[in-house]
């Protein structure tokens, strides 16, 4: 069982790679902090840079290394691999980031077969699927960031919009961390309230198109942002804390991480985003709450999605 002193292994340590260590140390949460790249100089100039601040924030040890020192981890972050550039859509990364995934699990597992992997790198959903089958690993030890950062974005969008504190807003995306990813509205509820009930009761009154607004910002403010500023980095790096988190200090949080399905909502053989527990043991029980019939119907296109570029690049 994973404890709060952690190790917490990244590979990868470009902008998201190096923000969610900057995010990490500032949170406290493990007590070691590995960075792991295949530039040896970016990584050590950016452990040096965290270790700067190392008397400002909750005691951790951070450093470069190399794939030895996975022995020991509690969680292997893996955020290496080619960069989404403006308007490449993530499917359109798949080719390149599978060889630069195979390599990574292959050396990882010669090292340690009891980390949790936490696959951060896009499209996140067949790169899970893909760590899993280059891995061996239980399917509970092999997740995605998936969904988290995009139910995120509903929830924060809604907390604007409606004028709430964004953590009184229980909102979830389902499936593909990707263009058919499913706002789930049925399910979304405000302090307990269904929005549905809320909306009745808002003197707003705001018209249906307002749901198509704000689902349409959730699935392409990653492009805007890629498009603006060339990469997203602050928030999911947060996501990543925040899934770390629950893991070392064996939290049972439900998050929208993505696992291997196993015929829940009647999908099988592919990794997407569904409600579910994460402790130290890795991904625990899928939730299924019910979804309205155009929200399941969505879900399991999303999955059919995915799994076609499974199919396209060999992996079922």
């Amino acid at each position: 069982m994973r404890t709060a002193a952690g190790k917490v292994v990244i590979i990868g340590a470009g902008i998201v790679g190096s923000t969610f260590a900057y995010a990490l140390q500032i949170h406290g949460t493990a007590r070691e902090i590995v960075l792991i790249d295949r530039n040896k100089e970016r990584a050590e100039a950016e452990a040096l840079d965290l270790g700067h601040g190392t008397f400002f924030t909750p005691p951790v040890d951070v450093w470069a290394g190399d794939y030895g020192d996975c022995a020991g981890a509690d969680v292997v972050v893996i955020c290496a691999g080619a960069k989404q550039k403006p308007g490449q859509s993530r499917t359109d990364l798949v080719g390149t980031n599978i060889g630069i995934c195979k390599s990574i699990i292959e050396n990882v597992v010669a090292q340690t077969r009891d980390a949790i992997l936490l696959v951060v790198t896009n499209p996140v959903d067949v790169l899970t699927y893909a760590a899993l089958k280059f891995s061996g690993l239980p399917k509970r030890r092999v997740i995605g960031s998936g969904t988290v950062l995009d139910s995120a974005r509903f929830r924060y969008l809604l907390s604007q919009h409606c004028q709430v504190d964004p953590h009184n807003v229980h909102a979830y995306v389902l499936g593909e961390h990707g263009d058919s990813e499913v706002v789930a509205w049925s399910i979304t509820n405000i302090a307990g309230v269904k929005l549905s009930d809320y909306c009745k009761n808002c003197p707003r009154n705001c018209p249906n198109s307002e749901r198509e607004k704000i689902a349409d910002q959730v699935r392409n403010s990653a492009y805007h942002i890629i498009e603006a500023k060339g990469a997203t980095n602050f928030a999911v790096g947060l996501a990543l804390v925040r899934i770390t988190t629950s893991i070392l200090r064996n939290e049972n949080s439900v998050l929208t991480v993505s696992t291997l399905m196993k015929g829940e909502y009647g999908i099988n053989d592919v990794c997407l985003s569904v409600s579910t527990t994460l402790n130290g043991d890795g991904a625990g029980r899928v939730l299924s709450p019910d979804l309205d019939e155009a929200e399941l119907e969505a879900l399991r296109s999303s999955a059919g999605a995915i799994k076609k570029v499974q199919q396209q690049v060999g992996l079922s």
